[in-house]
């Protein structure tokens, strides 16, 4: 009897299937393996404290996750952990904006903007960003779908029930994998009648973001369906559900979070975000090679 892999080998594009996202002028190709973005928090409050830069290290960190093997960076001003209070605009600009300029100015890769909202979205392509990742899907302000089709941005559009302060709050789906792929899959058509392109668009389950234990091991078994024939963004670095499946802390959680990246990839995700760009670029390599070697 052969024995079955631990991983499946990596879902093929389907045919005609879009296998790349487009943000402004630059592309990103996932149809090998899932690309690399790395986090940038400009926070003082991110939950992996480990990630939190100030702004004026932003350029020599983002030149450092380069360098690692990032190919897209993250950039976020504001944090988005469970019980996390909300900051002002103002005050996301003032510690987003600057360490942008710094980064765009430091890399050669794409740029991405966590945020919410529309200005901060529209100042920071004005930057020289090249996509928005928004966690409330154009929720909050749905104006920054309109900014994102002005600019001809990349967009993420995630799924989260509730917001960072109350997400948490006993949060209950009938079928969090059907739920949760209606939702994107209505946000995606917003964003197509906005005037984005299906190619700039990707969509992220929200690993975390309002979902128990349970919720995330199903959503983490249901990518494909959740997908929908779009690009999927996998966000589940050094997440609390680890945490409570092995009792690891936060700052020893790199195994785990391999471990959610090999189920993006066996999924056909087109992107991983993550704090720790070199051990998950090395760790995706593996196993493209070894799908690249099976016959």
């Amino acid at each position: 009897m052969t024995r079955r892999s631990c991983v499946d080998q990596r879902t093929a594009p389907q045919s005609g299937a879009v296998s790349v996202w487009r943000l402004r002028e630059r592309t990103i190709d996932w149809s090998r393996r899932p690309a690399v973005m790395g986090v940038m928090n400009l926070t003082p409050d991110s939950f992996h404290a480990e990630s939190r830069i100030p702004t004026d290290a932003a350029a020599d960190a983002a030149a450092a996750m380069v360098e690692a093997g990032a190919e897209i960076l993250d950039l976020g001003a504001e944090s988005s952990r469970p019980g996390a209070e909300s900051v002002s605009e103002a005050a996301e600009q003032d510690r987003l904006l600057p360490a942008l300029a710094a980064v765009r100015a430091a890399v050669d890769v794409p740029l991405t903007i966590d945020t919410t909202r529309a200005e901060t979205a529209r100042l920071a392509l004005e930057l020289g960003a090249d996509g928005i990742n928004d966690i409330s899907a154009g929720m909050v302000e749905p104006s920054i779908l309109d900014v994102v089709a002005r600019y001809g941005a990349g967009l993420v559009l995630m799924h989260m029930r509730g917001t960072p302060r109350t997400m948490q709050d006993e949060p209950q789906y009938r079928d969090v994998v059907a739920e949760v792929a209606v939702y994107l899959e209505e946000r995606a058509a917003a964003a197509e009648t906005a005037g984005i392109a299906g190619d700039r668009v990707l969509v992220d389950p929200g690993l975390g973001f309002g979902k128990t234990l349970e919720h995330n091991l199903a959503l983490l078994a249901g990518l494909k369906t959740i997908a929908g024939g779009r690009g999927l963004l996998l966000g589940a670095s050094r997440k609390s559900f680890i945490g409570r499946l092995t009792g690891a802390e936060v700052t020893d959680r790199l195994g785990g979070s391999l471990a959610a990246a090999a189920a993006a990839h066996a999924a056909g995700a087109a992107v991983i975000r993550v704090h720790d760009v070199g051990p998950t670029r090395q760790f995706l390599e593996v196993l493209a090679a070894v799908d690249g070697a099976a016959v």
